[in-house]
């Protein structure tokens, strides 16, 4: 299986006809994968915890002020109880793992997952996201990726720009600021040519990084997807791009070409 880093925005990106259908084409395009361990950018909690494995896994609605049609939103997923040994197992005695079960697949989780997987039929874990350190992600990531021999989809969320200070909230289409779509480009960038250290050190490399990035929450979880395939060679996919609110939407996948035709 590949990892990825997929965009998930708030709750109003389902109405964006391309960013559903471009989620749902990469989904179509993936290897099937036996479970999805999910790391959103809304769960940050160390000691490293992992959610409901019950079937189907409950659903948590981290989001408020949004009209009630959202809130309907349904993903009744399986649970995936038999992944959480696996990824203690990998994370090692020195990492706790703790249980916190009323904890549901969060908005970072569970809309993307309607779209790339839309029957939900795959079972789902999510775990929390212990630092926003990227080279403690990087490690993560690496840790975990083990389990992309046995079918697991290491399946990370955020936005890779993250401002709203500069804009245009009446207008989704409307342009990014030149400081976010730079910062874009320098990260698509550092991810084809493979450059780690500039990567690890974005916030002193990067420009724009400031302003497309006021708080590093949404951008991290890139790493732990990256680290899950830094002993695997092949080519970064950018299945998704675009701009959103002035955001960057880019999603990556690391690790392994897709089975079917999907745009770099």
């Amino acid at each position: 299986m590949p990892a990825i880093y997929a965009t998930q925005g708030a709750p109003p990106l389902i109405d964006h006809p391309h960013w559903t259908a471009e989620l749902a084409a990469w989904g179509r395009a993936l290897p099937r994968p036996r479970a999805i361990l999910v790391i959103s950018a809304h769960w940050e909690q160390n000691p490293i915890a992992y959610g409901a494995t019950t079937t189907p896994v409950p659903l948590y609605y981290d989001f408020y002020g949004f009209p009630e049609r959202f809130y309907q939103l349904r993903y009744p997923a399986p649970g995936a109880p038999d992944l959480v040994a696996e990824v203690a197992r990998l994370l090692g005695p020195g990492q706790p793992l703790v249980a916190q079960p009323d904890r549901g697949l969060d908005h970072g989780a569970f809309i993307p997952l309607i779209y790339m997987y839309p029957d939900a039929d795959v079972p789902v874990l999510q775990i929390s996201l212990p630092t926003e350190d990227p080279v403690g992600l990087l490690e993560l990531g690496r840790r975990l990726a083990p389990l992309r021999d046995d079918g697991v989809l290491i399946f990370a969320t955020g936005l890779l720009t993250h401002s709203t200070g500069h804009a245009d909230l009446s207008n989704p289409d409307s342009s990014p600021h030149p400081d976010v779509a730079a910062f874009d480009a320098w990260v698509a960038d550092a991810l084809g040519r493979g450059d780690l250290d500039a990567l690890v050190h974005y916030r002193d490399r990067a420009p724009g990084v400031r302003r497309a990035l006021p708080s590093q929450e949404h951008f991290v979880p890139l790493f732990v997807a990256l680290g899950a395939a830094l002993d695997t060679p092949g080519p970064v996919i950018f299945p998704h791009h675009g701009f959103w609110y002035g955001n960057s939407m880019r999603s990556v996948q690391f690790g392994a070409a897709a089975t079917a035709d999907v745009p770099a």
